[in-house]
């Protein structure tokens, strides 16, 4: 409690004499942490903050650029940047990798299924056309790729795939089993005939997230709402633009073969 009686700290040297504390450091009253923290046999200071109004990564990315560009560190010292931002970039590298994984077993499935690399190609082409709505989602929910919304785009691919299986096997029943020669009146008669299915699957699941994506920006929807704004968005994109672009497709690739 006494800075002077502490000033006056006698200490023993390795040759014999007494110093004063005073006289080997500089001793001041001030406020700081009441430890000192350790990590690896090494000293650790943490200095925490919350990010609002922006998302979390490209905060990061700004706090680095000014830290590299501005502090000197001395030598031993290291910055490291961590927590809630660490979690994350994990998380995204495991799902990017997952996301992958999941296009390429379903091309795997669609080939085991119709024994046709250019059909199951052409099932695969309701993935860009699903990702056009999915990425105007996430514009529409700030900009930001969350956790939440590539979740949203592995699920957005399983529905957008299943539209154009319903459309493509009904194309190829026609054709091999109902003996539709004309290669035009099977596309145009199997567009036709599921045409209905696709909407109505498509608007169910469209109506029922609907009400989670208007609620964007509340408390409470950080997870649910890009999740749904991705999936309703893509949703629309693939439903539409499968009626058009896969029929297109498939009636080339009868005529080629």
């Amino acid at each position: 409690t006494d800075l002077e009686a502490m000033w006056q700290t006698r200490l023993d040297m390795p040759a014999g004499a007494r110093v004063p504390l005073g006289s080997l450091a500089e001793i001041v009253e001030d406020r700081g942490p009441n430890f000192i923290g350790r990590e690896n046999a090494q000293r650790r200071i943490i200095v925490t903050a919350n990010v609002s109004g922006r998302d979390l990564g490209s905060v990061v990315a700004d706090v680095r650029e000014r830290v590299d560009g501005s502090v000197a560190l001395p030598e031993g010292y290291r910055i490291e940047y961590g927590g809630q931002f660490e979690a994350e970039e994990q998380a995204e590298r495991l799902l990017l990798g997952l996301g992958v994984g999941a296009v390429a077993g379903i091309f795997l499935i669609l080939y085991s299924a119709f024994r046709s690399t250019r059909d199951a190609a052409i099932i695969m082409i309701n993935l860009p056309l699903a990702l056009i709505g999915g990425v105007a989602g996430v514009f529409l929910g700030g900009g930001v790729l969350s956790i939440a919304a590539l979740i949203g785009f592995i699920a957005l691919f399983g529905i957008a795939t299943r539209n154009g299986i319903m459309l493509v096997s009904r194309i190829r029943r026609l054709r091999e089993d109902e003996g539709v020669v004309d290669v035009r009146e099977a596309v145009v008669r199997g567009s036709v005939d599921r045409l209905v299915p696709i909407v109505m699957t498509a608007l169910s699941t469209g109506l029922a997230l609907l009400p989670v994506a208007l609620r964007f920006g509340e408390p409470g929807s950080e997870i649910q709402a890009p999740l749904a704004l991705v999936i309703v968005c893509g949703l629309f994109s693939s439903t539409a633009l499968n009626m058009f672009v896969v029929p297109s497709l498939v009636l080339l690739r009868y005529r080629e073969s």
